[in-house]
């Protein structure tokens, strides 16, 4: 098996290489967002003094981190395989002896990051380096305590958006679906506003949610913002929704094949 991811990844690896305009327009969409976000909270930041506690500073550092945490927990599967099932082309993935989303989608999207991690080391530091912020509650304790929250909401992530992926067995196109449910990730996964800026009944339903393991809980365990019991409640959470996300996408790609018709071959 391990032959086999290692020949996905050098085949995926090459491929990825062949796609520089489809990278150039992955790095522009991940760093105007955060961009404009920390624009739009520090001048508020600055007027105001602080927002709910929060300084220009503390905006300019959780963005900043999250654009990390965004890279590590982010995925690409409905990009590289939603298109194989509308145009027939996963039949020949099929008759493999493998799941052609745990293993070449997965292993596609691991190569994604790879790449675009080496080009995105400097932009970040370019950006630290232009807004000037101090990290000082950021310590390698912190660091060490989030990794596994790190690969927690890749999984669910993951898992929850090949899922949504796996309905164009019915329905042929997702798009607008995914498109649907992009916004309560935005809303909750404290990528919009940090999730401590939002009404506390909202907030209090997002933390029970999985939106907030895909950015704001690692985000906020590096930052060293939350308490004993906020951390034990989130890796909690974590692992229930990584089970819960895998029966789902086990009950609906088992349902969702035996709708499978190669249109497009």
């Amino acid at each position: 098996m391990l032959n086999i991811y290692k020949r996905m990844w050098q085949v995926n690896w090459a491929e990825q290489w062949q796609y520089r305009a489809n990278l150039a327009m992955y790095i522009f969409y991940w760093i105007v967002q955060p961009i404009i976000y920390i624009a739009v909270w520090t001048s508020i930041a600055n007027v105001q003094g602080s927002v709910k506690g929060l300084t220009a500073n503390d905006f300019i550092v959780y963005y900043l981190i999250m654009l990390i945490v965004d890279q590590v927990t982010s995925e690409t599967v409905f990009y590289n395989f939603g298109w194989k099932i509308q145009e027939g082309t996963l039949s020949g993935e099929l008759i493999r002896p493998v799941h052609p989303i745990l293993t070449n989608a997965l292993v596609n999207t691991l190569a994604f990051k790879a790449l675009t991690t080496l080009v995105l080391i400097p932009i970040w530091i370019t950006l630290s380096l232009l807004f000037k912020p101090t990290f000082d509650t950021v310590t390698w304790t912190n660091i060490l305590l989030t990794l596994p929250a790190l690969v927690i909401g890749f999984i669910v992530n993951f898992l929850i958006t090949s899922s949504i992926t796996c309905l164009a067995f019915w329905t042929q196109r997702v798009w607008g679906l995914y498109r649907l449910y992009g916004i309560p990730v935005a809303l909750f996964s404290g990528q919009f506003v940090p999730l401590q800026l939002m009404p506390k009944v909202i907030e209090n339903i997002a933390v029970y949610s999985p939106f907030p393991l895909f950015k704001y809980f690692p985000t906020q365990l590096i930052l060293g913002n939350l308490a004993s019991g906020e951390i034990v409640r989130g890796y909690i959470m974590g692992l229930v929704w990584m089970v819960l996300a895998f029966l789902l996408f086990r009950f609906v790609w088992s349902r969702g094949i035996k709708q499978y018709s190669a249109v497009g071959a």
